[in-house]
C-alpha cells in the first residue's frame, strides 16, 4: 500500500504477504504500525482473490519484539485502555479473516509479537526465534490476548509460567510445547512457509473457510455442538462449485482446479 509506512504488503499467486516494518527498533508495534495493519487486514478480507495471509517481519532479527516502550512509558489508565482496546480490535480482525494465516517468525517476537502469532492459524519459527510475555517485568500484563490465547494453546500451567516469569523461550521450546508447528534455517524460514501457503492456495476457498471456522468456533464449545458445527460446515462444502470439481476430479483421475468463492 502506498500510503503505508511501517507496513510491506504484496500478493502473488493468491498468497498476501505482510512484513512489518520498523528494522532499527525491532519492528515494534506503535500507534501508526498498528493503524496500517489494521487498514492492510481490512484490505485482505475485501479481496476474495487472497487465499492465503502470511506475517512475518523486515530484517533479521526481529518479527515484533512488541510494544513500542516510548509510547507505553507515555500511558496513563485511559490511554493505555485505549492502547490495549486498539490492538485487540486489530488483532482480532487478524484471527477472524477466514483464510488461512501462517506467522513467519523471523526473530524475536515477544509481547505483542507474541500475541499476533498466537491468533494466526500456525507458526513457522526460524531456528534464532525467541518467543515470551515479557510485560511482567515492566509491571504489566500482556495487554494484546496474551492472558487468553496463550492458555488456550499450551495450557494454563505453561501459560502462567510464563506470564508470570516474563521469560522468554528459544524456537525449540516453543515447537516442544506445541506454541510454534515447524522451526526452519532462518535461510529457509521463507522458503518453508510459501511452500505450505501455496500448498493451500490451490485448495477451495469455501472448504478453507468453513475448516477454519469449525476448528475455532468448535474449540469454545461441548464436543456435540462441535460436531453439530461440523456437520452444517460440511453440508454447505458440498453444495459448492468446487465440491463438484473435486470430487469430479478425483474420479477422472485428474488434479483439481478450484475456482469457487465463498458463496458457490
Amino acid at each position: 500500500m502506498d500510503d503505508n509506512q511501517y507496513i510491506l504488503f504484496n500478493v502473488e499467486n493468491n498468497i498476501a504477504v505482510i512484513t512489518f516494518n520498523r528494522p532499527k527498533a525491532l519492528n515494534a508495534l506503535n500507534a501508526p504500525l498498528l493503524s496500517e495493519f489494521a487498514r492492510t487486514l481490512e484490505k485482505i478480507a475485501d479481496d476474495e482473490s487472497i487465499r492465503v495471509l502470511v506475517l512475518t517481519g523486515a530484517g533479521d532479527k526481529a518479527f515484533v519484539a512488541g510494544a513500542d516502550i516510548k509510547e507505553l512509558a507515555q500511558c496513563d489508565a485511559l490511554s493505555g485502555k485505549r492502547f490495549s482496546e486498539a490492538g485487540h480490535e486489530t488483532i482480532s480482525r487478524l484471527e477472524s479473516l477466514p483464510i488461512p494465516v501462517i506467522a513467519a517468525v523471523n526473530g524475536y517476537a515477544l509481547g505483542g509479537g507474541s500475541e499476533i502469532a498466537l491468533a494466526c492459524d500456525f507458526i513457522y519459527a526460524a531456528e534464532n526465534a525467541m518467543f515470551g510475555l515479557p510485560e511482567i517485568t515492566l509491571g504489566l500484563i500482556p495487554g494484546f490476548g496474551g492472558t487468553q490465547r496463550l492458555p488456550r494453546l499450551i495450557g494454563s500451567n505453561r501459560a502462567k509460567e510464563l506470564i508470570f516469569t516474563g521469560r522468554m523461550i528459544s524456537a525449540t521450546e516453543a515447537e516442544n510445547m506445541g506454541l510454534a508447528n515447524r522451526v526452519c534455517p532462518p535461510e529457509a524460514l521463507m522458503e518453508e512457509t510459501m511452500k505450505t501457503a501455496s500448498a493451500i492456495a490451490v485448495k477451495g476457498k469455501l472448504s478453507l473457510r468453513e475448516a477454519k471456522q469449525a476448528i475455532n468456533t468448535g474449540m469454545d464449545v461441548d464436543l456435540a455442538t462441535g460436531c453439530t458445527l461440523e456437520t452444517n460446515a460440511f453440508s454447505l462444502c458440498m453444495a459448492s462449485i468446487d465440491a463438484k470439481e473435486g470430487t469430479r476430479a478425483f474420479l477422472e483421475k485428474r488434479k483439481a482446479d478450484f475456482k469457487g468463492s465463498y458463496t458457490s
